[in-house]
């Protein structure tokens, strides 16, 4: 154990406050069971050592452990976490628990055992908290980290200090989006870099490394995270892949699944499932019609990739710019919004506002309604009741 304290004592050291990530606002800190998940790369462990660091900065005895590391293979959570408690802890964070057999349970019975002792647990977004042994859901606030928005890129990358918005702050017409931001603040420039290397926290400027970072993410997911999944057979990871594959070349669209089966080998009455099992993983969006419930049974209406810095790594060649425009805006709308597929338009975000996304030239003649907004791509700020799209980047 003293071995696992030296390891926590260095990680919390070398981290930085420089940065911090949206969800630090958000998580409410004085809760003695906190869980968060959140998909690879998004800075999940980050978050919590910096958490750790200023509770140690206040006299807090804390420690970090990994649940993957070699040491519980042979020695109980349960038993290590008491040795810290015994000796004083009162702040364990846990990292990467889905890689523990009977993570919940046992993190249920500290929870339970030791009331004065806070635990937060980090693991992949493949975990369904609700489905875990150990009724852990009750007792735990759950939270998820997505990727880097791009108010957070901006702040991340090129030091720009920027508000955070409402989604009716940005479709007011009453609201002068200019006097939310720097008069010499260009950010087209910026977006377009967005938009291929700044949705993951350790982008960079070379842009064939950072790629090739991504697609060995995405072979860790399907291969070894996956594996979590439970009813997942690890030896479908070359089919999961070649059908992220196949859909990252055409994003997005409506699946035909008996086409998406012949391709993949994949039989239909599975794809579904796969399809789900991509999502969970937060590799893929699917989107529903509003009103569909969520169901491995039901086919969505569109396929996404998460995000588009994946779609620029995945794609043979240089993406289509509809894909790019729509896949920006839904990862940015879902973090704190529910967003359906629309009869009309685009989409459709919380049951009541409808977006179509487009370029210059798209026209206005499909909205019907107040309630029906324009957003473009190639604008600085809006024209009459244009929206331009980098905009929704400043939602969290």
């Amino acid at each position: 154990m003293e071995e696992l304290l030296e390891i926590s004592h260095s990680l919390i050291g070398r981290t930085s406050l420089s940065f911090e990530r949206y969800l630090k606002d958000k998580i409410a800190w004085d809760e003695k069971l906190i869980g968060i998940k959140g998909a690879r790369g998004t800075g999940k462990t980050t978050l919590i050592l910096q958490y750790l660091k200023r509770k140690k900065d206040e006299g807090f005895q804390v420690t970090y452990f990994s649940l993957d590391e070699l040491f519980f293979l042979e020695n109980s959570l349960v038993e290590t976490a008491k040795a810290f408690y015994q000796n004083g802890g009162k702040i364990l964070a846990l990292d990467e628990v889905h890689k523990y057999p009977g993570w919940s349970r046992e993190i249920k019975n500290l929870h339970d055992r030791y009331s004065d002792l806070q635990i937060i647990f980090s693991g992949s977004s493949i975990i369904d908290i609700s489905k875990v042994e150990g009724d852990i859901s009750r007792r735990a606030i759950i939270y998820e980290l997505h990727g880097l928005s791009f108010r957070e890129y901006l702040l991340f990358k090129k030091n720009l200090v920027l508000p955070l918005l409402s989604l009716e702050q940005i479709i007011s017409s009453t609201n002068d989006l200019r006097s939310f931001f720097p008069n010499d603040f260009k950010p087209i420039s910026f977006f377009k870099e967005y938009l291929v290397t700044g949705y993951f926290p350790f982008s960079g400027k070379n842009e064939d490394l950072y790629f090739q970072k991504l697609r060995q993410m995405i072979r860790t997911i399907v291969e070894y995270d996956m594996a979590e999944i439970k009813g997942f057979d690890i030896r479908n990871g070359k089919k999961l892949l070649q059908l992220l594959y196949i859909v990252a070349q055409q994003v997005p669209f409506k699946p035909n699944l008996s086409s998406l089966a012949s391709k993949t080998s994949i039989h239909r009455n599975s794809l579904s499932l796969y399809l789900q099992y991509l999502a969970e993983a937060r590799l893929i969006e699917l989107l529903y019609p509003e009103g569909i419930s969520v169901s491995t049974l039901q086919k969505p209406e569109k396929i996404f990739i998460n995000n588009t810095n994946y779609l620029f790594a995945l794609a043979e060649k240089s993406p289509e710019i509809g894909s790019v425009r729509e896949i920006f805006f839904q990862s940015q709308i879902k973090v704190n919004h529910q967003i359906n597929d629309s009869k009309t338009v685009d989409f459709l975000v919380d049951k009541s506002f409808h977006f179509e996304i487009g370029g210059k030239n798209r026209s206005r003649k499909q909205l019907i309604s107040e309630d029906h907004f324009l957003v473009k791509d190639d604008l600085e700020y809006p024209v009459g009741q244009n929206i331009p799209l980098w905009v929704f980047g400043f939602l969290y």
